[in-house]
């Protein structure tokens, strides 16, 4: 009997990864914004879509006239003006009509649109940067560099750092927590719901209400992870000297582009959930050897367990 209801929550959870289809059964509405609340669905983008040219350069071709082209360059702006489908063609049967201005307009196929084109939302021009291979290989060279800098003047100076000699708190190891459960979350649906990632990226929100739910845990993740990185700058400004507090972010900073690419690549050929749960497992641990010390020397001001003698400068407590 346990299985029925075992079911039950795989298929809710997995139903709740998609977008839900657009209610079309009203009568009031016209056969216009049916086709386009359906296409917005099935392409996850619609007519009077704005889109931003990020190629050097590309043709849209001026059907049904043969061998007629209009060019556009990188930063041209577009409006998706209309939709058609050519069964014949090999390459894409689902064609686009772009408009750059009312007297230059254009077919491309699908294909070449989403590879060519990004949202003008700044989100989705976010995301684009943020997922440009360029970029991604900037930022794990930069990540590198910070890296062995810090660990060479970690070994000379006992320089503070996430985990290893690491502040009086807590926030800065949840901090990569945070980090590397974004990572899993935004991999698995890149892996696992694409069409999910994909609608998000031509719509998208900051707003974790009234989306799918992996996408909500997402996006509560992202702000979690904000709102925690204000709780990490209180308590490293009043532990560390600026200079000190410095060379923690750049470590820190590191500490959290490692988790991303790492998680990304564990999660892709899926055995990042259980380094993900030994993550967890780690933070419990810290957290819960940060809580059995209820003491402070009144010395050195090093955490005690119990009352008597510091184990770190010898000094009686009472």
């Amino acid at each position: 009997m346990s299985f029925v209801p075992s079911v039950v929550i795989l298929l809710f959870f997995f139903s709740s990864c998609y977008y839900a289809r657009p209610d079309l059964s009203s009568e009031e509405m016209s056969e216009k914004t049916k086709d386009s609340l359906n296409y917005l669905y099935e392409r996850h983008y619609t007519w009077n879509t704005n889109l931003e040219l990020t190629e050097d350069s590309i043709s849209l071709e001026c059907l049904p006239i043969k061998d007629t082209y209009i060019r556009l360059y990188q930063g041209d702006r577009v409006v998706v003006a209309e939709f058609a489908v050519h069964p014949a063609d090999s390459v894409d049967s689902i064609w686009v009509k772009l408009a750059h201005t009312q007297d230059e307009q254009g077919w491309i196929r699908e294909v070449e649109l989403k590879q060519s084109f990004v949202p003008t939302d700044s989100i989705s021009q976010a995301i684009h940067l943020f997922s440009d291979t360029h970029a991604s290989y900037f930022v794990v060279i930069f990540a590198l560099f910070v890296g062995v800098y810090l660990l060479r003047a970690f070994r000379r100076k006992q320089l503070q750092m996430v985990y290893f000699n690491d502040i009086d708190s807590a926030y800065p190891l949840f901090l990569c927590l945070l980090m590397a459960f974004s990572a899993t979350v935004y991999e698995s649906m890149q892996v696992f719901t694409p069409e999910t990632w994909e609608h998000f990226y031509f719509n998208p929100t900051l707003s974790p209400f009234k989306v799918p739910f992996i996408l909500s845990v997402f996006l509560l993740s992202i702000w979690l992870f904000l709102i925690v990185a204000l709780a990490v700058l209180d308590d490293l400004f009043r532990q560390l000297t600026p200079a000190a507090a410095i060379f923690y972010l750049l470590g820190l900073m590191s500490c959290c582009i490692f988790c991303y690419f790492f998680f990304i690549l564990m999660v892709h050929i899926y055995v990042g959930y259980l380094f993900l749960a030994f993550f967890v497992f780690v933070f419990a641990k810290k957290v819960h050897r940060n809580i059995s010390y209820k003491y402070r020397c009144g010395h050195c001001g090093e955490k005690l367990k119990e009352k008597g003698v510091c184990p770190h400068c010898g000094a009686i407590n009472e």
